[in-house]
């Protein structure tokens, strides 16, 4: 267990850089319902995985963030903003992660 901080650390690190990824395909193709559609389905993953590495309130915690209401009619925008609305918490935790004291191994 004394690399779980590390090997959870990657596994937010690989998260972001999937919505990354995701973003970078919509914003490319300009289709934002494929790109909402392929977001859920990461959200779906991300939160399984936050359950698994880090336990069920965090994964509750990241399932229940959602975008607020939008008065724009720019779906770039929107979709922009749906992006930021998760990567934000997850970077945060990221960050936090990569900043905890790690537990010595040598006895």
């Amino acid at each position: 267990m004394t690399n779980q901080p590390a090997s959870t650390l990657e596994i937010l690190q690989r998260q972001l850089k999937e919505l990354d990824e995701l973003a970078k395909q919509t914003l490319g193709d300009l289709n934002t319902v494929a790109g909402t559609e392929r977001v859920a389905k990461w959200k779906a993953r991300t939160v399984a995985l936050l359950i698994e590495a880090m336990g069920q309130k965090e994964g509750q915690k990241f399932s229940a963030i959602h975008p607020g209401p939008s008065f724009t009619n720019d779906m770039v925008e929107e979709f922009t903003d749906l992006i930021d609305c998760y990567r934000t918490p997850l970077a945060a935790l990221a960050k936090q992660l990569a900043q905890a004291p790690r537990p010595s191994t040598g006895s």
